[in-house]
C-alpha cells in the first residue's frame, strides 16, 4: 500500500521541477554576505530539464530530482564557513557564499561560473574583457566544487582566465591533475588514479581477472575507464567487457542500453565481478533491472556512490550479491551532524535547497524510509505549499544523518577550511575587510603552500593540486535484514596496502576470494598458461611444465626452467629436485666384487711369493730367472691389482691423478722383466750366430728393465704436470651427476697404454721365437698366451669404454686391468706352481738335464751353421770340458760336472764328442 500511495502523487503532481529562474538573483540556491564570498556548486538536481519546443532557445532550464546526499554537501559548506566565522582563524574578518545548483549539467555549471566572473559590486552581474586580469576583483574570490569531474572540467577552463583558486571536494578525474590545462584547480580528494589502482589491487588479491566494467558516457566515466584500463592490465586483469550509458537520464537511449547492460551480464556467465563507474542516479536505475533479473554478482562500487544509503535501502539489494566500495576518508563530522540536528530551526529565505527539502518533507511525510526517500528525489514542486501548516510538524529527525555519506562531507569541509587559511596566509599583512585588497590569483599561491590539520594528521595540496588521504574500503552487509554500509579496510595510496582494524575485517576481506571471476580455470602450480585464439590474455590453457622446469606458483605464465646441471625436475613438477650424486661406491654390489677379484689377486700374489721363496733353489725358480726377478714381477702384480682401489669410491684429484699412473707404470715393470725373460730363453736357443750376437749385444737385463719403465715414468711425469686428470662432473644423465675423472688428455692417456702394448708386442715376439721349447721348459709359450690375453683384453676395451658412460664407466678399466692382470699371472706363474707343488721329481737338475739333451740332440741335426765355425767350436767346447774335468776332479760313475762361465754347476753326463751337441748343451746351461 505505501508503494500505491506513493505513486499517485507522482501522477497527480506530475514532472518534478524546482524554482524557475526569472532573474539572475532567483539563480542562486543559498547565500550569505560576508567580507569575502566564496563560491559554491553542487548538482543538487540529477538533471535539468529539456524543452520540447522548437526552435530550442538560450534558456537556463529548470532541474528535476532532488539529490539528498548533494543537499547534505551544500550543508557543509554553509556549516564549515558558519564555524569558521565563529572562530578566531580569520580574527574578523567574514566568509560570505554564493552556493549554485549545476543540475549535474555543464550549461548550468557554465553559467554559474560566468557569475563567478563578474564583476565585484557590478549591478548587471558583467563580465569585463581584459588583457591583465591582476587587479580584477570578481564576484567571488574563491570556487568550493564541482560535484562531477566532466562540470569541473569546463568550469576550470573558464575561472582559468582570471585564475579564480577552484578546490573540489568530489571530482576524482585523473586528467584535473594535469596544472598546464587546470591552473588553478584544487582538490581534498585523491585523484582517480589512485582508486583505480585500488581497485585493480582488489580484484587481482581476491584472484579475479576476468571482469566487466560500466560507466557513464561522459568525461568522468570515460577517463575513470581509461585509468582503470591501464591498472587493470598493470595486474593482469582483463575486462570482459564495457558498457556505457548515456551521461543524462534524459536521453531516449538510456533504458534501452540499462537493458542491454543487464543483458551482457548475465549472458556472460564467467564475469562474477562488475566495476562500476557511474553517478548515484546511474547506478540506482540498473540496481533496479538488475533486481528485477536477479543478478547475483560482485559490484565494485566507485567514489561516487560506494556510500550511497539511497542506493543502500533499494527492496531486495541484497539479491544482487555483494557490493564493497573505495570511499573518501572520512573524519571527525560530529560536529555537523549537531548541526543537521538544529536544522530546522535555521531561516530558510536565503536557502532555496532547504526550503524545497522542507516543502519535499510535507508532502512524503505519509511514507516509510524507502518509499520516502524516492518520493523526495521525484517530487515536483508544483503545489508543495499545499495544506503545509507547520513545517516543524513534518520534520524528520534523524533522516539527514541516516543520510550522510561521512567520505563527501569531510571532504567538502576541509575544502572550505583549505580555502579559509589560505585567506588567512593572506589577510596577515592587508585589510581583507575591503574586497579590493585581495585578488584572486594571490589566493592561489597562497593555497599551494596551505597545511591543513585533520585528525591531528599535517596535511597539504601536492605539485598536482591534490590532497593524498586514504579510501575507506566500504562493504555492504545485511544485518538484521537491512543493508549497512560497513568500514572494511583502508587503502593506503602512497604505499597500496590494505590497512585492516581487526582480524574480522581482514577475513571478510578473505572471503571475497571465495567467488570465482577468470575466463579459465587457475591453473595449478606445476602447470602454465598456454595462450589461446582469445585476443585476452586471460584465457588460456593449462598445460604441465615440460621436464627440468617447474611453476610454484598458480597461474604463472611460464614454468621456471631448472639448473640443468645441478637440479632436474619431472613433467609437472611445481619444484626442482637436487641430482644425486653417483659413482662407483665401496657397497656397489659390483664395486664389492671387483674388489674381491683384486683382493684374491694379492692373496694369489702373496702365495706364489711364498711358494717360491721356499722353493729357491729348485731347478723351476731358478729357470723363472732367480728370486729377484720373480720379486719384481710380482711385486708389479701386487701394484697393479692395487691400483683398482682407486678406481672405485668419490673420485678425488689425488685418486684420478695416481690411479692411471701407478698402473701404467707397474704394468710398465711387469711387462718390462717379462721381456727380458723372452730375451734370455731366444739367447738361449738362438743357433744362428748372427742372431745369437745381436741378443747378446742387447740382452742387458737392468739397464733394459730400468729403461723401460723410466720412459713410461716420464710419461706419466708430463701427462700429470701439463695435462693432469681431474674429478669432472658428469650431466649426461638427466637425474644423475655421475662424478668421474677425466683423464686430462686422451692424448696422454693413448700414449701411456700405447707405450704397454709396443712393449707387450716386442714380448710377445721373443716368446713367440721360444715356444717350442722343452715340454717342461715351455715359459715361453705361457708367456705369449698371457700377452695374448693382455692384447684380447685391451682391444675389446676400447670399443667398451668409449661406448660406456655412467657410474660403471671405472668398472669396465677395472675388468680389463684385472683380466690382463691375471692372464699375464697365470700364465707366468700358475704352470711353474703346479710343477712345483704337483710334479716334484721333474723339478730336479737331472730330470732337467735329460729334458734339455734330449731336446739338443734332437735339435742338432737341424742346425745349419759353418764348418769353420763347428771347428772353432768344437775345439773350444773340448778344451773347456776336459779343463772343467781335470780341476774339478769330481767324477761320478763316468760323469763330470761343466760350468759355463757366469752360471752354476749342472751335472750332466759324459757327452760325446760331438760339436753340435756341444754348443747345444752350452746354451741351456746358461738359462
Amino acid at each position: 500500500m505505501a508503494f500505491v500511495s506513493f505513486l499517485i502523487p507522482c501522477f497527480v503532481i506530475g514532472t518534478d521541477i524546482a524554482f524557475s529562474c526569472q532573474n539572475t538573483d532567483d539563480f542562486v540556491g543559498a547565500s550569505s554576505p560576508g567580507d569575502i564570498v566564496i563560491g559554491g556548486l553542487f548538482a543538487v538536481h540529477s538533471e535539468m530539464l529539456h524543452p520540447e519546443e522548437h526552435p530550442i532557445k538560450p534558456v537556463i532550464q529548470n532541474c528535476a530530482g532532488f539529490e539528498i546526499q548533494i543537499f547534505l554537501q551544500t550543508l557543509a559548506m554553509i556549516h564549515a564557513i558558519e564555524m569558521i566565522n565563529n572562530s578566531t582563524l580569520l580574527s574578523g574578518v567574514t566568509l560570505g557564499y554564493e552556493i549554485y545548483d549545476t543540475c549535474a549539467e555543464v550549461t548550468k555549471a557554465m553559467a554559474s561560473a560566468l557569475r563567478f566572473l563578474a564583476k565585484f559590486n557590478s549591478s548587471k552581474d558583467v563580465v569585463e574583457f581584459k588583457c591583465n586580469y591582476s587587479d580584477y576583483v570578481p564576484r567571488i574570490k574563491a570556487v568550493t566544487g564541482a560535484s562531477y569531474s566532466e562540470v569541473s572540467m569546463a568550469v576550470s577552463r573558464l575561472l582559468a582566465l582570471q585564475l579564480i583558486p577552484q578546490v573540489s571536494p568530489a571530482s576524482s578525474a585523473e586528467i584535473l591533475s594535469d596544472k598546464i590545462r587546470f591552473p588553478s584547480f584544487f582538490r581534498t580528494i585523491p585523484s582517480d588514479f589512485y582508486q583505480t589502482r585500488a581497485m585493480a589491487h582488489l580484484i587481482c588479491e581476491s584472484g579475479w581477472n576476468w571482469i566487466g566494467v560500466i560507466a557513464t558516457d561522459d568525461d568522468n566515466g570515460r577517463f575513470a575507464l581509461e585509468s582503470f584500463g591501464v591498472q587493470a592490465m598493470a595486474n593482469n586483469v582483463c575486462i570482459a567487457f564495457k558498457e556505457m550509458l548515456p551521461a543524462y537520464l534524459s536521453d531516449n537511449t538510456f533504458q534501452t542500453k540499462v537493458d542491454h547492460a543487464i543483458e551482457k551480464i548475465v549472458k556472460e556467465t564467467r564475469v562474477n565481478v562488475i566495476v562500476v563507474f557511474m553517478r548515484q542516479f546511474h547506478v540506482l536505475k540498473l540496481f533496479k533491472k538488475a533486481v528485477e533479473r536477479n543478478v547475483n554478482k560482485i559490484w565494485i562500487a566507485s567514489d561516487n556512490w560506494s556510500a550511497a544509503v539511497k542506493i543502500s535501502t533499494i527492496p531486495n539489494i541484497r539479491q544482487l550479491g555483494t557490493i564493497v566500495g573505495f570511499g573518501f576518508k572520512s573524519g571527525d563530522i560530529s560536529t555537523f551532524q549537531d548541526f543537521l540536528r538544529n536544522l530546522h530551526e535555521k531561516p530558510t529565505d536565503n536557502n532555496k535547497f532547504l526550503h524545497e527539502y522542507i516543502m519535499l518533507l510535507s508532502v512524503c511525510a505519509h511514507l516509510e524510509y524507502h518509499d520516502f526517500q524516492m518520493c523526495i528525489s521525484n517530487q515536483s514542486q508544483d503545489d508543495l505549499l499545499q495544506n503545509v501548516e507547520n513545517k516543524h510538524q513534518i520534520w524528520r529527525d534523524g533522516f539527514l544523518n541516516a543520510n550522510i555519506e561521512p567520505g563527501f562531507i569531510h571532504s567538502t569541509i576541509l575544502a572550505v577550511y583549505a580555502i579559509a587559511h589560505a585567506i588567512k596566509g593572506q589577510c596577515k599583512d592587508r585589510n581583507c575587510k575591503d574586497p579590493s585588497a585581495l585578488t584572486p590569483w594571490e589566493l592561489l599561491e597562497e593555497l599551494k603552500k596551505v597545511t591543513v590539520i585533520d585528525d591531528d594528521k599535517e596535511i597539504k595540496f601536492d605539485s598536482s593540486g591534490d590532497m593524498s588521504t586514504s579510501y575507506d574500503v566500504l562493504l555492504w552487509k545485511e544485518i538484521d535484514g537491512h543493508v549497512e554500509i560497513m568500514t572494511m579496510a583502508e587503502y593506503d595510496p602512497e604505499k597500496g596496502d590494505f590497512i585492516f582494524v581487526d582480524e574480522e575485517k581482514k577475513k571478510e576481506f578473505l572471503d571475497l576470494k571465495k567467488v570465482q571471476s577468470t575466463c579459465s580455470q587457475h591453473c595449478r602450480p606445476g602447470q602454465m598458461k598456454k595462450v589461446t585464439e582469445s585476443p585476452h590474455t586471460c584465457c588460456y590453457e593449462c598445460v604441465y611444465c615440460p621436464e627440468n622446469h617447474y611453476s610454484n606458483q598458480t597461474d604463472m605464465d611460464y614454468c621456471y626452467r631448472c639448473n640443468n646441471k645441478t637440479y632436474w625436475a619431472p613433467a609437472n613438477s611445481t619444484t626442482c629436485y637436487r641430482k644425486t650424486i653417483h659413482f662407483l661406491a665401496w657397497t656397489d654390489w659390483f664395486a664389492i666384487f671387483l674388489l674381491l677379484l683384486s683382493a684374491f689377486g694379492v692373496v694369489l700374489v702373496l702365495s706364489i711369493s711364498v711358494i717360491f721363496t721356499r722353493n729357491l733353489n729348485t731347478p723351476v725358480v731358478k729357470a723363472s730367472g732367480g728370486l729377484t726377478v720373480c720379486y719384481i714381477i710380482l711385486f708389479s702384480h701386487f701394484l697393479i691389482f692395487l691400483s683398482t682401489v682407486f678406481f672405485i669410491d668419490e673420485p678425488t684429484e689425488f685418486k684420478c691423478k695416481t690411479r692411471q699412473a701407478l698402473f701404467g707404470i707397474s704394468f710398465a715393470l711387469c711387462i718390462s722383466c717379462i721381456l727380458i725373460k723372452s730375451l734370455k730363453i731366444l739367447l738361449a736357443f738362438s743357433f744362428d750366430p748372427k742372431l745369437q750376437n745381436f741378443l747378446k749385444c742387447l740382452y742387458k737385463p737392468i739397464p733394459t728393465v730400468v729403461t723401460c719403465t723410466g720412459i713410461q715414468v716420464i710419461i706419466c711425469t708430463f701427462w700429470l704436470i701439463f695435462r693432469t686428470p681431474f674429478v669432472k662432473q658428469n650431466f649426461s644423465i638427466p637425474r644423475a651427476i655421475i662424478l668421474e675423472c677425466n683423464e686430462g688428455s686422451i692424448v696422454a692417456f693413448g700414449i701411456m697404454l700405447g707405450y704397454i702394448a709396443a712393449l707387450a708386442f716386442i714380448c710377445f715376439i721373443f716368446a713367440f721365437k721360444g715356444r717350442k721349447l722343452p715340454e717342461n721348459y715351455n715359459e715361453a709359450k705361457f708367456i705369449t698366451f698371457g700377452m695374448l690375453i693382455y692384447f684380447i683384453a685391451w682391444i675389446v676395451f676400447i670399443p667398451v669404454y668409449a661406448t660406456t658412460f655412467g657410474k660403471y664407466l671405472p668398472a669396465v678399466e677395472i675388468i680389463v686391468v684385472l683380466i690382463s692382470n691375471y692372464g699375464i699371472l697365470c700364465c707366468t706363474f700358475l704352470p711353474k706352481c703346479y710343477i712345483i707343488i704337483y710334479k716334484q721329481e721333474t723339478n730336479t737338475k737331472s730330470a732337467f738335464l735329460k729334458t734339455i739333451y734330449t731336446y739338443s740332440s734332437k735339435s742338432a741335426g737341424s742346425v745349419a751353421v759353418s764348418q769353420i765355425s763347428l771347428d772353432s767350436k768344437s775345439s773350444s767346447s773340448r778344451a773347456t770340458i776336459s779343463d772343467s774335468c781335470k780341476s774339478e776332479k769330481n767324477s761320478v760313475n763316468g760323469n763330470c760336472h761343466f760350468q759355463v762361465p757366469g752360471q752354476r754347476l749342472i751335472k750332466g753326463e759324459v757327452l760325446p764328442k760331438n760339436t753340435a751337441r756341444t754348443v747345444a748343451r752350452k746354451r741351456l746351461s746358461s738359462i
